[in-house]
């Protein structure tokens, strides 16, 4: 990703896009085609040097200015008279850009695979793994690790799915001239741009200024801050189970050599899911500067051009790098379903609170009154330190209703799990 961003990179996108114009307008007849073979044949890095562009920047204080003459100077006379003919600057480097993009999106879309994958084969593996559930941070009803993982599973499909839906908007070019118009392409303007943008396999700015519209990078930088904030969501769960108190998961630790603190020797700390989350809130913070980027003055200004040069590049970066690492962390987690019992257990059955319930609305008591009775039970077991089973038993409505054997069955976690295994299956048979 660093690379695609890269100098070398980025000349050779600009380059592709020069030789896609003049192949166009030589199709049209508006220039030789012996003259647009020669320009395509020297639109390459190895011959328009990073080196050289560099030199000619220094002397015009024009980074595009600088591409069209290193490759005007590279084809010749004869050639070089028909370079850049007609355009304006934004109509390469946002097609160019348009390129990165979707080479980009390639790579984290596939990164994003990786780690569907990854905690799809954790919701597979743990689809009957009883733990606590969780509410307000309190213990709520059991669920199952692997149901936890079938949610963040769907939830990074869904992130996918936000990049594919929306590269139709975001992959577009434009071939317009300097305000939109195609004035210098002459009466074959329109079918200039689309010869170019079919021939880059692009998208079409139907109706541009000088530039391609800025809401589209606004809409891929939220695309790359939602998903940002959902592998801080994933991360974030690790760090939380990971804490002493409950130590349900942990990120693998190299026993031989790493350490968690200078002075703490016991330490084990979520070092990688922290920098994930670390991350997560320089990629959100990138959202606002490029909706500013959206309001540039009539048909444009450069007040875009500095900040997006920042965050288009390091939004991608570290979108990626967090992408591995969270994938690294659920491909390599421990998981300990023994704690996960211990902490259900330590509830003394006031997690089953709610099946008892149910099942009493299930003998004909009426749901408000089940809510009342199994409420009261549950505030003397704890206000006692017992068993909700010994609180319950003691109640005239639940014995009345529910036999010893009853109430046993309905205080056992692994009977009230609902479809949580059906929905782990379902999410990693989609999946597949």
């Amino acid at each position: 990703m660093k690379a695609l961003f890269g100098e070398e990179t980025r000349l050779a996108r600009l380059l592709d896009v020069e030789a896609a114009l003049a192949r166009a307008q030589a199709k049209v007849g508006r220039i030789p085609a012996a003259a647009a073979t020669e320009i395509a044949r020297r639109a390459t890095t190895k011959i328009v040097t990073v080196d050289r562009v560099i030199a000619l920047e220094k002397e015009t204080r024009h980074d595009l200015m600088a591409v069209v003459m290193a490759l005007t100077e590279a084809c010749g006379e004869e050639a070089g008279k028909y370079v850049h003919l007609g355009a304006t600057s934004n109509d390469i480097s946002d097609t160019a850009m348009a390129l990165q993009l979707r080479e980009a999106i390639g790579i984290l879309d596939a990164g994003l695979g990786d780690l569907a994958k990854a905690l799809a084969g954790l919701a597979s593996k743990h689809k009957r793994t009883i733990m606590l559930g969780r509410t307000h941070g309190q213990a709520a009803v059991p669920i199952t690790f692997g149901l936890k993982m079938a949610v963040f599973a769907s939830e990074t499909d869904r992130q996918r799915e936000r990049l594919r839906e929306a590269s139709k908007r975001i992959l577009v070019g434009k071939m317009s001239g300097a305000v939109g118009t195609g004035a210098a392409f002459g009466p074959d303007a329109t079918k200039i741009q689309a010869i170019v943008m079919e021939t880059l396999g692009l998208g079409t700015e139907e109706a541009a200024t000088q530039v391609v519209g800025r809401d589209r990078h606004a809409e891929f930088l939220a695309v790359l801050a939602n998903a940002a904030a959902s592998l801080e969501k994933f991360c974030t769960e690790v760090r939380n189970l990971q804490r002493t108190e409950i130590g349900e998961v942990a990120e693998a630790f190299e026993e031989e050599r790493q350490v968690g603190s200078s002075t703490m020797a016991q330490k084990e700390n979520p070092i990688v899911s922290e920098n994930v989350c670390s991350l997560a809130r320089v990629v959100r913070s990138f959202v606002v500067p490029a909706l500013e980027n959206v309001t540039l003055w009539h048909e444009r200004d450069l007040t875009n051009s500095a900040a997006e040069r920042i965050l288009i590049p390091h939004a991608c970066v570290l979108l990626d790098e967090m992408i591995a690492r969270t994938t690294d962390v659920f491909r390599n987690l421990r998981v300990y379903p023994d704690r996960m019992r211990e902490n259900l257990d330590a509830t003394q059955g006031q997690v089953m609170a709610e099946a008892v319930m149910i099942a009493l609305v299930g003998k004909g008591l009426g749901r408000q009154e089940a809510h009342r009775v199994v409420r009261a039970a549950a505030m003397k077991a704890r206000q006692k330190r017992v068993h909700l089973k010994d609180a319950l038993a003691a109640d005239k409505i639940v014995a009345k209703l529910l036999s010893a054997k009853e109430l046993d069955s309905t205080l056992d976690p692994a009977r009230y799990l609902g479809q949580s295994p059906a929905i782990v299956d379902a999410v990693v048979s989609r999946l597949k």
